[in-house]
């Protein structure tokens, strides 16, 4: 282990953070009632859950 991968921020937890306030952004486009908005912002969600799922399978590895 680099003593320099200590202070380095884990991205996982970045992705986590954008993909939270993607759902929090999706959850009030669908309050409003703006269901394309809704669909356009999951999809964004979703593609960042994937970015998510493949760096903690390879992380694993």
């Amino acid at each position: 282990m680099h003593i320099f991968s200590l202070f380095k921020k884990d991205p996982i937890t970045k992705l986590n953070k954008r993909y939270q306030a993607k759902l929090e952004q999706a959850m009030n486009a669908q309050r409003n009632g703006d269901i394309r908005s809704y669909a356009m912002i999951m999809a964004e969600a979703e593609n960042i859950q994937i970015k998510i799922l493949e760096l903690e399978s390879s992380k694993k590895i």
